[in-house]
């Protein structure tokens, strides 16, 4: 490396290690251990390795740099700052502050340069594999010998705390299957975790266990920027695998009582154990200081990585000429297009009835698939069950990256934290499916897409103890409650085929994460579901019987117990109970209507309401009010046939019939 870059970037280091320890200080709060421990490589990756524009974080070929360990946020918010990007030092000083750009751990969304939301350890490592992927998918879609428009890498720095949760190694090991030769994983082996020594509780080759992953292993020490540069170049210029780098470093590195402890990790220095820290380096007192030197690297750097995507937005305008038809593709994907008439077209899906919501949707993913070029998919080992399998696109395998169908495995954690990884590409909306059940081992990944406003789809199937003999184990019950809990996430339960259509505009239309609850057994096609999305599922819930009379009841049910509340109103109307039954796929869209139409649907003449929905009743008294019948779940399920378990639950015509008349009686 050059000697006056060498000395620079010294300088940046020395610079970031500053502003980490004032800010974290200045806030009371924070982990000034890893952005000290790191500093020299942040101003490597910003002032060297990194391809990026500041004035357009989202320049679609760019590198990106990942922080999986997000606790140590202040590493990547002093170098967005000293890398021009749109992040003040009044940001900087108000880190961990209310409604600042600077929050404890980065969120996606929230602070330019951020390229995903951190914290949850493991899941940093997981989305950098799911956006290597993306890149991968795109490239193999549009690049050309003369076009290479996708040849962006994938940077994670990962703590040990990320080697340690499984989730990682999960999605390593996909990696290394896949053979991902855009992907490079940093381990931060500082030895030292929030507890303590690391040699407490962790002491495996960490560098063997990625070798048998498939990848290609460096070690370095973090402050030889000789040896950095050298590996860095070589990667850059010929990879070949996922590599993985261990980067020995000295956690809180030039503290002179707390470098190398566990505390530097976790809370800040003190007031003089910073002043005697920037003695230590040689750092100047005046605090939240930027030499002069910094910040003129970056502006001339800034000006050359503007340039760097001015000759790509060039290369992308020939290619547009040159390849119009696939140019508009292109387009289609950046822009996500819906068909005017999507509703229309998947109308006109026909469907055998009765059929099982799992394949409803897959009849409606078929013609999606052939519709949006921008949708890929994949499952836990499961697709030939949960039916997310895009027959005629093809397997994504070991570098062969030409289908659009991805075999995750059981990973499901992985599955989940890759899903938003390849969103985050920009140009894909993602699917991945598994069992309802399931979906407790990716709940993490998918509460911080929902954090995150991701648009990711997820297909959970057999949705409740009426998948009869796989017995409690496998039979959901609270699962429903605890998506739905959720904030920002769309939980839709359709009743029929025709509703999994509409469920599927819905999902397509939400700019956020939609999990769509799906059968395993067959629903018969309900004629009182047919009618537009708008005054229908994208309701959030709407009235399919009208009660005939001043109404006695208003039954509001989900999914498959949607025709069983109809069967049971047709009873009570005959015993001269006025019944309405409203179908209610997702509470979600039902809150965000009117208060008028929420009345007209629930409101006060509408009799006793009774929810019935076959898991935990947990959640639906909000509906029902206090005074309302919840008939549910609230108990594991067993191992039996259908008909069995519906009569053990008392999810049938005669039970439920019979418990409403007693309760309406007063006995």
């Amino acid at each position: 490396m050059d000697e006056s870059l060498k000395k620079q970037l010294s300088v940046i280091g020395g610079t970031i290690r500053q502003l980490a320890m004032e800010a974290v200080q200045k806030a009371n709060s924070g982990h000034p251990g890893l952005p000290m421990g790191c500093a020299e490589f942040g101003a490597f990756m910003y002032g060297k390795q990194l391809r990026y524009n500041p004035q357009n974080p989202k320049w679609l070929n760019r590198d990106r740099l990942i922080l999986s360990a997000g606790h140590g946020s202040m590493l990547v918010y002093a170098c967005l700052h000293l890398a021009g990007f749109s992040l003040t030092m009044d940001d900087i000083k108000q880190f961990r502050q209310n409604h600042s750009k600077t929050p404890g751990h980065p969120e996606y969304g929230l602070t330019e340069g951020v390229e995903t939301t951190a914290g949850p350890l493991g899941q940093g490592v997981a989305a950098a594999v799911g956006q290597a992927l993306g890149i991968k998918l795109l490239a193999q879609r549009f690049n050309e010998e003369k076009f290479p428009l996708f040849t962006g890498k994938v940077y994670c720095l990962a703590g040990d705390g990320d080697m340690m949760e499984g989730v990682s190694s999960e999605a390593s090991s996909l990696a290394g299957h896949l053979g991902l030769d855009n992907l490079v994983i940093i381990h931060d082996a500082n030895h030292v975790c929030l507890d303590g020594p690391l040699a407490e509780c962790f002491s495996e080759d960490t560098k063997a266990r990625y070798r048998a992953y498939g990848f290609d292993v460096y070690e370095l020490s973090g402050y030889d920027l000789d040896a950095m540069d050298a590996i860095f170049t070589q990667i850059k210029e010929n990879q070949k695998r996922p590599c993985f780098i261990e980067m020995q470093t000295i956690i809180g590195k030039g503290s002179p009582h707390k470098e190398g402890t566990h505390e530097a990790h976790g809370a800040p220095l003190g007031i003089e154990e910073v002043k005697e820290s920037k003695r230590a380096l040689g750092l100047p007192e005046e605090e939240f200081f930027v030499p002069q030197s910094v910040k003129s690297f970056f502006e001339k750097r800034g000006k050359a990585d503007a340039l760097l995507e001015r000759k790509w937005k060039e290369m992308l305008r020939q290619w547009s000429e040159e390849r119009p038809e696939r140019y508009g593709e292109f387009m289609e994907m950046v822009e996500k297009r819906l068909p005017d008439d999507l509703e229309k077209r998947l109308d006109a899906i026909e469907m055998k009835t009765p059929l099982a919501g799992r394949s409803a949707s897959q009849c409606v993913l078929k013609v999606l698939g052939d519709m949006l070029p921008y949708l890929y998919g994949g499952s836990g080992d499961l697709s030939c069950s949960d039916m997310t399998m895009m027959k005629h696109f093809g397997i994504v395998g070991p570098k062969d990256f030409r289908g659009r169908n991805i075999k995750f495995g059981v990973r499901e954690f992985a599955m989940g934290a890759m899903a938003t990884g390849l969103a985050q590409t920009d140009l894909i909306i993602p699917f991945v499916g598994t069992f309802l059940i399931f979906s407790d081992y990716m709940r993490n990944a998918m509460r911080l897409a929902a954090l995150s406003k991701i648009q990711v789809i997820y297909q959970l199937t057999h949705d409740s103890v009426l998948l009869g003999e796989d017995g409690p184990t496998h039979q959901p019950i609270e699962q429903l409650a605890a998506l739905r809990a959720i904030p920002h996430l769309h939980v839709i339960r359709p009743a029929d085929n025709w509703e999994v259509k509409r469920a599927w505009i819905a999902a397509l239309r939400y700019l956020g994460p939609t999990a769509l609850i799906l059968s395993r057994q067959a629903l018969f096609e309900l004629t009182e579901t047919h009618v537009p999305y708008d005054e229908g599922v994208g309701r959030g819930a709407y009235i399919l019987k009208k009660e005939s009379g001043k109404a006695h009841f208003t039954l509001i049910a989900t999914g498959s117990e949607v025709s069983l509340a109809l069967d049971v109103a047709l009873e009570l109307e005959k015993v001269g109970k006025a019944t309405r039954v409203v179908s209610m796929p997702c509470w979600e869209l039902f809150e965000k209507q009117p208060e008028t139409y929420q009345e007209s649907v629930l409101g006060q003449e509408c009799g006793k309401r009774v929810s019935i929905e076959a898991g935990a009743t947990l959640g639906w008294h909000r509906w029902i009010g206090r005074e309302g019948i919840a008939m549910g779940i609230d108990n594991f399920g067993l191992s039996a046939p259908l008909s069995t378990v519906k009569a053990e639950f008392g999810f049938t015509v005669d039970a439920i019939l019979n418990h409403l008349l007693t309760r309406a009686s007063g006995r």
